[in-house]
């Protein structure tokens, strides 16, 4: 099923008023945009991708096994609050997971898929769909494992770090050049204040793609003109620790998101 098929116009609407209001403050011209596609499309992308994500969920695999016999922290089948703990250490992997990379164990470990056979567009759909049980629920990510506290130290030293042809690094945009742009690189905040963390994964109607965390994370270095760290790797799982523990107390007012 291929949900983007029914609001490819509003999409084509949303892309042409987008680049008119290319200084507006961010937040405010995505609480416009997410008007606009309800008043021409009647429902909005998340939505649709949601319910694409539950029928994945409940879908057997080869082992005859649903996701619903995999546990994301709180419990096999329990998805309440779980994705805003998250990333965190399973004792299963022995290893820390974020929710995309725990939904990929889950698929070839519990339902039975072969890696090759795990399609991307899937684990997103999946995870906007276990991060709206999210909803309502505040940051609690700890640091309880030395895997855990590894892995933040880690990603400490990549947000810090600057490379890249352009010698920049995370914290050029959410350090030092808050609020403002960075030569060409957009407009960013400040990093535990704004609340980032809770705004993926999310529908971004400037692309008209689904993102969770990891492609925000992609992008990101793609914009600094540093290679990308592939899916499910080290670096994207530390920065997301290290992001998701300072951003520990936000609430997440909607998940998934709709923003620029």
């Amino acid at each position: 099923m291929r949900p983007y098929a029914l609001y490819g116009l509003a999409a084509i609407l949303l892309a042409l008023s987008f680049a008119l209001a290319q200084e507006v403050d961010p937040r405010e011209e995505a609480k416009r945009q997410k008007e606009l596609l309800l008043q021409t499309g009647g429902i909005l992308p998340t939505e649709l991708i949601v319910a694409q994500g539950e029928e994945l969920f409940f879908r057997k695999g080869p082992s005859g096994k649903t996701m619903a016999e995999c546990d994301f922290g709180l419990g096999k089948g329990v998805l309440e609050g779980a994705a805003a703990r998250l990333p965190r250490y399973f004792l299963d992997t022995g290893k820390v997971e974020d929710l995309d990379s725990r939904i990929v164990t889950c698929m070839t470990r519990v339902q039975g898929f072969k890696p090759q056979e795990v399609k991307r567009s899937e684990v997103v759909a999946v995870a906007f769909y276990i991060a709206s049980k999210s909803t309502g629920h505040r940051i609690q990510v700890r640091l309880l494992f030395p895997e855990e506290r590894a892995l933040y130290a880690l990603g400490e030293q990549l947000f810090y770090a600057r490379s890249g042809a352009r010698d920049v690094g995370c914290a050029t945009c959410h350090v030092t050049y808050v609020g403002r742009r960075a030569g060409v690189l957009p407009y960013a905040d400040v990093l535990g204040k704004d609340q980032s963390w809770t705004h993926w994964p999310a529908y971004r109607y400037s692309n008209d793609q689904a993102w969770t965390m990891q492609d925000r994370i992609r992008a990101c270095y793609g914009n600094i003109a540093h290679p990308q760290p592939a899916l499910y790797s080290t670096p994207i799982l530390a920065l997301e620790l290290f992001l998701a523990y300072n951003n520990n107390g936000a609430l997440v007012e909607e998940w998934p998101a709709f923003v620029r």
